[in-house]
């Protein structure tokens, strides 16, 4: 409980009174945010001016948001999985051309079906991190989507080194993981 002395008066604030306040302001920024969101029934839309939201900003939750923490870790876990997947394609696959054909070609090559016989036991998640790792252009196949059985003679293409995979893959997570920290030490309760 607060006390304030104010002209010699002691004003007493209530802690019920100071939660009904922090309703209120919670209440009235929720309102003032209905306002501009045109999904909204509200009616109060036709007069505010729309938010301006930038390209950067677009598609990608709020700044401090936990949200955006759990996008961060999933960045982070993604980005692991990924590097796991292409040191598994390195270790196991064979290089795409022989020396004699192409001396400088890093490029290393497996079967679908090889791969996911290796990766299953890791991961069950082998078709999906095949499809962010060629997002990023790791990885190249054909086809859209990769089925067990049906795609096991399809040749997945390791396009880069693995060093070259490592350092684009630990770079992002090492970004998200120094974002990660910043956002925990910027929302630490001071003492």
């Amino acid at each position: 409980m607060a006390t304030c002395i104010a002209n010699e008066r002691v004003f007493v604030d209530s802690p019920l009174k100071s939660k009904v306040a922090l309703f209120n302001q919670v209440a009235d920024k929720h309102i003032k945010g209905q306002a501009v969101n045109p999904f909204s029934n509200g009616k109060e839309c036709g007069n505010l001016p729309r938010p301006v939201i930038s390209k950067d900003e677009y598609g990608r939750p709020p700044k401090g948001s936990l949200s955006e923490i759990r996008a961060l870790k999933a960045t982070i876990q993604v980005s692991r999985e990924m590097l796991e997947l292409c040191e598994i394609i390195n270790q196991c696959g064979e290089f795409l051309f022989t020396p004699e054909e192409k001396a400088d070609d890093p490029r290393k090559v497996i079967s679908f079906g090889d791969l996911f016989a290796i990766y299953t036991g890791i991961s069950d998640k082998v078709v999906g991190v095949l499809l962010r790792a060629r997002k990023y252009k790791l990885v190249e196949f054909e086809g859209e989507c990769l089925f067990q059985r049906q795609d096991d003679h399809v040749p997945i293409i390791l396009l880069k080194t693995i060093e070259e995979v490592r350092k684009i893959l630990m770079e992002k997570i090492d970004v998200a993981a120094q974002t990660l920290k910043e956002r925990d030490q910027l929302y630490q309760p001071q003492e």
